[in-house]
């Protein structure tokens, strides 16, 4: 089970990348870093089970970006004002 977990998040850290590159997603867009978030989420919770330092850190370092970029978008869009 917790195989499954980290694997969606991986599939969705690479959808995100994948979009990206496909250009049918933005990079200050919510589903993109959604997508970003979510996975990272997922991949942190599997390491929280199977520890890897390396990933661990990468995935904290990813969620902080996500977050930057959510908190950006929801501040052009007024939300968080």
């Amino acid at each position: 089970m917790i195989d499954a977990v980290g694997l969606t998040g991986t599939f969705l850290v690479v959808l995100a990348y994948y979009l990206l590159q496909l250009e049918r997603t933005h990079p200050q867009s919510l589903s993109y870093n959604m997508i970003n978030l979510v996975g990272a989420a997922l991949l942190l919770v599997s390491l929280c089970f199977k520890f890897n330092l390396a990933s661990f850190v990468i995935e904290i370092f990813w969620i902080g970006a996500s977050l930057i970029g959510l908190w950006k978008y929801w501040r052009r869009s007024g939300i968080a004002n």
